[in-house]
Formats: C-alpha cells, structure tokens, sequence
C-alpha cells in the first residue's frame, strides 16, 4: 500500500514545486496554464509508471482478481480518452478564437477615431521634448551608477526604464537591482535603496536614495519577489509584464497590468484593469481600467496596442481581403515613440499601406493609459526614410538617428530626431518635415534647429507667416542678470518701460553675453507657463 501512495505524495510535492517555481495563472484562458497542466500530466506519469505498468500485467492473473483489474484497465482507458478529448478542444478553441473565423471580433479590438493634427498637438515649449531614448537613458544611468562607489558593488541598475510624466517633464524611471543572490542576502533586510531618474529633455541624471528601501522587485526572492508576490494575491489573474513608475512624491510602484482574452478562448489579449504594487511596502490594490489613477501613465504596452491597430488595418474587411485583394489594408510602420499629451504618454507610430511602400498615409497616437486612439490622415514619408534625410546632413560625423518625434513646429507635421554618436550620447538635433522630407534642419541645440527649420520652411514657401504665439519686441535694456540653472547659464532681460522678464540661455544664442545694460537690442520671444516671464527664440 505505501508502494502505491508513496508516488501520488511525490507528484503531489513536486507539482507544488513547479507551481512555486513557474507560477501560472490558474485560468483556462492562459497558454502558461495549459502547459503547465501539460507538464504536470507528464511528470505524473512519469513518477507513477510503474503503478500503471502494474494495472497491466496483473489484468492476465487469476480469475479472482480479474474483473477488478479490468475495472483498472477500464479506469486508464477512461482518462486517456479525457486526455484526448481535451487536447481536441484545446485545438478547436484556438482555431474558434482565431482571426480566421474572427476577423470582425479583431478589428473592433481598437476604437479608431479621426481628428485634426493641429488642434490635438499643439506647438510645446522645447524644454518639454524628450531627447533622449531608452538606449541612450540606459547609458547614462549606468554612467551615474559607476560613479556611486557606496552602492556599485551591491546593486545594478534595472532594464526597467519606463517613460512617464512627473511634475509635468518627460522622464525615464528605472529601480537598482540586487548584482547577484550573495549580495541579495546581505542587503536583504534594508532593501534597494534607491532608483535611478533620468529628465529626457536636459539629459540629467538622479540617483534618488529612498528613506525605506526598494523590498518588492522581480530581482527579489521567495515571497518578496515581485512575480511570486502578485501570483499568490491574485491566483487566476493573466498579468501583461511589469512597469516601474513613481507617483507624485516620488514614491516608486510597479505597475502590473491584468489582460484578458477577450474573443472565444485564446484570443483578443486585451487590458481589462491592472493591480498597483507599492514597491517598498508590497501593499497593493486592484484597478479596473475605467478606474486607473490619473499619475499611472502607462497600463497598455506599446506591442499590445500597435497589434491591435494591425487587426484594425487589416481586418475590417474581412480576413480574405487581407490576404488576397487587400482593400484598404493599413498597417503600423516599424518602430514606434511617444509623446506627452494631457498629461498622458502618448504611443505614435505611422501608418503605411500594406504593399509596404516608403510613405506614410497617415498616424496614429495610442493612449497607454486609457487606449484612446487618434488617427490624423497626413501623407508624408516614413520614419526611416526621415532617418536616413537626417543622417546624410552628417554623414562625415557618422551620427545616427534616433526614431522620430512628430511635433507641431508652425502649423507642419515635423519630425524631431536626435543624431547620437558611436558612443551613443546625443550631439545634434534634426527636423524633418513629414510631407517634404527633402527640408531638413540641423542643429546643435534644439532652439538652433528649430529657427534654421522654420527659415528653411520660409525660404520654401512652405510657411509664410511667423506663427501667432512669437512676438517681436525691442528696446533699451534696464537691467540683465546672469543664472545659472541646471549647470546651464541663463540671462535675464528687462526693458526700459516694459514689465517683462525676457530669459534666454547662452548655449541657444551666445550673442547674449555681448549686451549691457543700455544697449538696444530687438529679438522674438513666446510666452512660458510663468505669467510675466517670456523666452528669447531669437536674437535680431
């Protein structure tokens, strides 16, 4: 008899092993949770053979133990029968939730509307792009760590860089993590002790030191590991990945959206709420979509939304006609970036026809937040086409470009590229517009490129008035103050009966530091957030 139990209590022991170690959702809508069960079934099998083996032989023995063996061999038949019969439901349910027999089901995964480019993104002060990408935001990071000499021995730093907006500046977040299990044992009760912010638009870096520690990260173990830590919260939850965000304090969370597939068994993988971690206390809270906080900026990846415009392009009219006439068939350009808008992140990528041409016919921004998405019918050329105007305006420097903003830059459709060198760190900065990509403006700082691009766009007939929100404005100086800000050294203008405070840094326009107080000077400015302070775009 203690031949018999002993394999069931080793299956049993070792499927709670797997289970601690693998953690799978336990729903029948998750492929994780059917291999799973699939490798379950095998390793009992494996464990229990000889019990089976038995069942098999002894059905040939005496006549008084015959018909209770045949009830076993009977018993066996019976669950091999329920094997198969699930492994055909398991291939009918994914053919029923494929886009093949789905295809309308697909295309509304996504609620596409139409609006207008220069009413949705308006002109932004500069100090407001983002820079810098996620390869070159990782090369800084790991710059700034090497010069922590207390904390690079225990910790690295993460690969989770998440682009958010804090206090209204686009920035990259991403947590330290333990360098290896030894060090993860001597640190263990304090914590990581810091997360690394990264200002895409200044390229300046903070190590920022908790008072408390970091105890709840996917570089944790056991039941403090981030993974393991949610799973048992939240058993039958599909979760889709993990974002490190900071709220308003700078308090730092992880962010883990729950998805759910939404068409037949299998498909339609969609966000239906996400569950907010507290990275330093592992308290948490469940969110449904409608309701996630406003400081959360991103619950939908990126991947998860430019797949969903895929079936949107290619399948309203029918899973034949993408394949065969491919009427109307769009389809997302490779690579994508975002923008900052209403407070939100914003995914933008192009739209292309599906014959895969070298032109745009359109783009789309996709709210990571909320999935709202805006498509605005602009033709023009594709990013990599953008990319490669940009990088042959320095070609002898060998600088390459970074994927394209789209920005407002007087009314036209704009890309905003950064040019980095070989060791990735950005040294200029291009423009290109989107309908006449040939008009390409190169510049040192962005402020430089902006006014070479807009004289470009004059020269070309491409715009012919100064936009409204530019002035022009001269006069006597009163007084000018030197700042520094930033490590950048910034002047500060006020004319002879005018209230105004003018403010223009010396890396935009050096001519600046040639003026005195009682010397004329005429020069353009915009309004800032800051009521009664105006920034210089350019000197006369």
């Amino acid at each position: 008899m203690k031949k018999k139990i002993l394999p069931i209590i080793l299956t049993i022991i070792i499927w709670c092993i797997m289970f601690y170690i693998y953690l799978p959702p336990i729903n029948i809508k998750s492929y994780e949770f059917w291999s799973f069960v699939a490798v379950a079934f095998v390793v009992a099998l494996c464990l229990n053979m000889w019990n089976i083996v038995k069942i098999f032989l002894t059905v040939n023995r005496k006549s008084d133990v015959i018909d209770e063996n045949i009830h076993k061999f009977r018993g066996v038949k019976v669950v091999f029968f329920l094997i198969a019969l699930l492994i055909v439901g398991y291939v009918g349910a994914m053919i029923m939730s494929s886009p093949v027999v789905r295809s309308a089901s697909y295309s509304s995964l996504i609620d596409v509307k139409n609006s207008n480019f220069n009413e949705d993104i308006k002109e932004i002060d500069y100090s407001q792009i983002p820079i810098l990408d996620k390869d070159s935001a990782s090369i800084l990071a790991e710059r700034k760590m090497g010069s922590m000499v207390d904390m690079v021995s225990q910790y690295e730093v993460s690969d989770y860089y998440s682009q958010i907006n804090y206090k209204e500046k686009p920035v990259r977040v991403t947590p330290l993590e333990y360098a290896d299990e030894i060090k993860w044992f001597t640190n263990r009760k304090t914590g990581i002790p810091a997360y690394i912010r990264i200002d895409m638009t200044t390229q300046d870096v903070e190590l920022v030191k908790l008072i408390e520690g970091i105890k709840y990260s996917p570089s944790d173990h056991f039941s403090r590991d981030l993974k393991r830590h949610i799973r048992f919260r939240y058993p039958t939850a599909m979760f889709s990945g993990m974002n490190f965000e900071i709220d308003d304090n700078g308090i730092p969370y992880w962010i883990c959206p729950v998805s759910d597939k939404t068409i037949g068994l299998f498909g339609g993988t969609d966000i239906k709420g996400a569950v907010i971690v507290n990275a330093i206390t592992g308290e948490d809270i469940y969110y449904d979509i409608k309701d996630v906080p406003q400081w959360i900026d991103k619950v939908f990846d990126a991947d998860l939304l430019i797949e969903q415009y895929d079936y949107y392009g290619q399948l309203r009219n029918g899973f034949i006609n993408s394949i065969f006439g491919q009427r109307d068939c769009l389809k997302t350009t490779e690579g994508y970036n975002y923008i900052a808008l209403d407070d939100d992140v914003w995914v933008y990528t192009g739209v292309t026809s599906v014959s895969g041409d070298l032109s745009n016919v359109g783009f789309v921004l996709m709210n990571q937040r909320t999935k709202e998405t805006r498509y605005y019918e602009i033709s023009g050329a594709e990013e990599f086409s953008a990319m490669s105007s940009a990088e042959g305006q320095v070609q002898h420097l060998g600088y390459k470009a970074t994927f394209p903003l789209l920005l407002n830059v007087a009314g036209e459709p704009t890309y905003f590229l950064a040019l980095k060198d070989s060791a990735g760190l950005v040294k200029m900065y291009a423009m290109v517009n989107v309908e006449k990509y040939q008009t390409v403006a190169i510049g040192e700082t962005v402020e430089a490129c902006e006014r070479t691009y807009k004289s470009y766009l004059k020269s070309n007939g491409i715009v012919t008035d100064t936009p409204k929100d530019v002035n022009t404005v001269s006069g006597v100086i009163e007084f000018i103050k030197e700042a520094v800000i930033d490590g950048n050294t910034c002047y500060f203008v006020k004319l002879v009966d005018n209230t105004g405070i003018y403010s223009i840094y010396v890396k935009d326009n050096i001519d600046i530091i040639t003026k005195n107080v009682g010397d004329n000077i005429q020069f353009e400015y915009t309004a800032t957030e800051k009521e009664g302070v105006y920034k210089i775009t350019n000197i006369k």
